[in-house]
């Protein structure tokens, strides 16, 4: 297939925000593929997320400035979506001793033949910046409606696999035996399960009833996978982290247990035992080369066991095996149903320096990928996640560095916007150190979208991690809400776009 008809369908679906409308091109554009060029469908799918299968291929910003710069774009498309994922393939080969100079060459090459609008899909791929609107919710509708699948059933395969693309070939080349057949796989990471907010453990019990109570530790977020002796370790958006956290490895290989698979945090510790800072465990966590600081592994779930696979079953079996296996790297907690006792867990948290309690419903099975009411944070303050859609100019003091951030919600329903886009809920320049604001004017030109004399406008990818008071109603938003008293807490390097809290829970608030 042309890249150019990939492009069309990707500029289709921006173009409109029905929902419905949405799903057909993108349904109709996989119909094309399976007849076409079946073995492009999952290649295809990956595009359309800016997320190819080749992951990231060590090509940034300035790099692809350079190599549009000056180039006139190719009059006529004649690139195929095949073409592209060998481009792919090779720029992710091109490593060592003159490989910066070697993947200029290949990239302009490439962005020659490209037409301008291929220019900018192919940009997007490469910087993870694709807005369509085609976010994984509605591709995985268009799947099902292309296969002729059952929704549901697509969802699961695509939690389980980790891979929409893959879920897509199978959906739509394949057959429904084929789909139900997708499971789990010890070395293949699932997408983790998320939780909901409460004001109070009495609210978060009154949703779940009995409920494991456990402390919610300001860390990392971990997936580690034992086969034998081979481990591997992977973030919440399920890059494989495996190198960089050797303290971690060397860890789960003293399990008894041959093949399993864990879920929870990682973070660092002061000399008393208490947790470092998020930024210090995120800043150990990226770390490529020598490491000062140690990473500690806490686990909070178990999902395979020697060829036993637990997601169906009650968090009350899975937190017995857990107990049983690792019972010095569980997350410190208690089962109840009694209020009383959930408060005194979250103070025992506040106290350690964490971050609040999570209640989990201990009937409860693991829905991968999904934010529900099994699960359910409690958090002395108010924090949310949302999306940075601009930063203003500064002014006085700060003057010369981007300062007034624009935030969004994530509306995945379209309620107020475009489905999977962000709705603007505020502004705020309060809890900005000057170390944020050098990172923030050396960063965000490198995700800008458009600018004008007053502002940075942003493609919406940066998740940063607010404190608030609650909301308001207010006509100045296009949710009906702003928010009060914001104030930036951290940036959230390990989230998604998509897993930022929704303008649904923010709108919540009013009735509190």
């Amino acid at each position: 297939m042309l890249l150019d008809e990939l492009v069309s369908a990707a500029e289709a679906v921006a173009s409109t925000r029905s929902r419905l409308a949405k799903i057909e091109t993108l349904a109709q554009l996989l119909r094309r593929l399976a007849g076409e060029s079946p073995e492009e469908v999952a290649t295809a799918v990956g595009l359309l997320v800016a997320k190819p299968r080749q992951g990231r291929v060590g090509v940034g910003w300035r790099g692809l400035a350079h190599a549009r710069g000056g180039m006139a774009p190719a009059e006529l498309p004649s690139l195929t979506v095949g073409e592209f994922d060998a481009f792919l393939d090779r720029l992710a080969l091109t490593s060592g001793t003159g490989s910066g100079a070697a993947r200029a060459e290949l990239l302009g090459g490439f962005m020659r033949r490209a037409t301008e609008r291929e220019q900018r899909f192919i940009v997007g791929v490469l910087l993870g910046e694709i807005r369509t609107g085609a976010l994984e919710g509605v591709l995985a509708d268009a799947i099902a409606a292309a296969g002729g699948r059952p929704l549901a059933l697509v969802r699961r395969a695509a939690m389980l696999a980790g891979d929409l693309g893959e879920t897509a070939r199978i959906a739509v080349t394949g057959n429904e035996d084929e789909l139900s057949a997708v499971g789990l796989v010890v070395g293949r990471p699932v997408l983790p399960m998320l939780a909901g907010s409460a004001k109070t453990p009495a609210e978060a019990l009154a949703s779940t009833g009995e409920a494991s109570v456990e402390f919610k530790l300001d860390g990392a977020r971990i997936q580690v996978h034992r086969a034998g002796g081979d481990v591997r370790v992977f973030t919440r958006s399920l890059a494989d982290i495996t190198h960089r956290v050797p303290e971690v490895v060397a860890v789960v290989r003293t399990l008894p247990v041959r093949d399993v698979i864990l879920d929870g945090e990682t973070l660092t510790l002061d000399e008393g035992g208490a947790p470092r800072p998020f930024q210090e465990t995120m800043s150990r966590f990226g770390a490529e080369g020598a490491r000062e600081a140690v990473l500690r592994p806490w686990f909070f779930d178990l999902l395979h066991v020697d060829g036993r696979d637990l997601l169906d079953e009650p968090l009350a079996v899975r937190r017995a095996e857990l107990a049983r296996l690792a019972p010095d790297h569980m997350v410190p907690g208690e089962v109840t149903a009694d209020p009383a006792a959930a408060e005194r867990v979250s103070r025992e948290a506040l106290a350690s320096g964490h971050e609040g309690i999570v209640v989990k419903a201990i009937g409860s099975a693991y829905a991968a990928g999904r934010r529900g009411s099994s699960w359910i944070k409690v958090k002395p303050v108010h924090t949310y996640d949302l999306v940075v859609l601009a930063a203003e100019w500064g002014y006085g003091r700060r003057r010369g560095w981007l300062s007034n951030l624009h935030l969004g919600a994530y509306d995945p329903t379209g309620e107020f916007g475009e489905p999977g886009g962000f709705v603007m809920v505020g502004k705020t320049f309060k809890g900005l150190t000057d170390e944020i604001l050098r990172w923030q004017t050396e960063h965000f030109p490198s995700i800008e979208a458009r600018r004008d004399e007053h502002a940075v406008y942003l493609e919406p990818v940066t998740v940063v991690e607010i404190a608030l008071d609650g909301v308001q109603r207010s006509s100045r938003y296009p949710g009906g809400i702003a928010l009060r008293f914001a104030r930036v807490k951290r940036y959230r390097e390990d989230k998604r776009p998509d897993d930022a809290d929704t303008i649904q829970t923010l709108r919540a608030l009013l009735r509190e």
